[in-house]
């Protein structure tokens, strides 16, 4: 069952609109869906590796579109939507911390380094919308951020994705382990981040939708 799974998942990775499916997982992600792009972007490069670093720029180009709308949610429809949607994905708590570093001196720095974290990029999107950050700034920055997040995957497979490849279709259950494995980490780790519990003191420690206001 895993096997038939794995090659229907690469005979789809390798279809004539498996390029539109990637766009769109990017562009969503970027503003409101919950399932980051990389496994989608993992599975094309992983079936055409030779086309690795093109899904890479696909996919950054994609995010950073999508980005510019979870901005105009942030920056336009807070109240209606925004708020409302931060609540679903459970960020709600991580809003005014994220607001309070992106208002700062160092927001363009922190937005370029998220993309070296498993911190949702729609919450850097909807925040900087939110707190009125220049829109070239925040587009330079996310341009950096998601080429990080991205063309390192379409790198590493365009230089070693037919060996990867190989060893999957031998070891398929390992590499599915080793898979969850990560993934299971990623969310504990973006738990972490989030809930801000045992990180370091900081300038945006403690604070709250009430030490922050929209911008006019």
């Amino acid at each position: 069952m895993l096997r038939k799974l794995y090659d229907w998942t690469m005979a789809k990775a390798a279809g004539p609109a498996a390029q539109w499916w990637l766009a769109l997982f990017a562009f969503v992600e970027a503003s409101f869906f919950p399932i980051p792009p990389h496994p989608v972007l993992g599975v094309m490069c992983l079936a055409q590796p030779k086309k690795a670093i093109r899904f890479a720029i696909i996919t950054t180009l994609a995010s950073v579109a999508g980005g510019l709308l979870g901005y105009a949610i942030g920056h336009y429809a807070f109240a209606l939507v925004g708020e409302k949607l931060l609540d679903v994905l459970h960020l709600t708590q991580s809003f005014p911390y994220a607001a309070c570093k992106l208002r700062g001196e160092a927001g363009f720095l922190a937005i370029v380094l998220k993309g070296a974290t498993p911190i949702p990029f729609k919450l850097i999107t909807i925040t900087a919308g939110f707190i009125g950050m220049p829109l070239a700034m925040f587009l330079l920055a996310s341009l950096i951020s998601r080429s990080i997040s991205f063309l390192i995957v379409g790198v590493l497979f365009r230089l070693f994705g037919a060996p990867i490849k190989a060893w999957i279709d031998k070891y398929l259950g390992l590499a599915v382990a080793g898979f969850l494995v990560l993934v299971v980490g990623g969310f504990v780790a973006a738990a972490m981040l989030g809930s801000h519990k045992g990180a370091k003191t900081d300038e945006c420690t403690g604070a709250t939708m009430a030490s922050i206001s929209a911008p006019a």
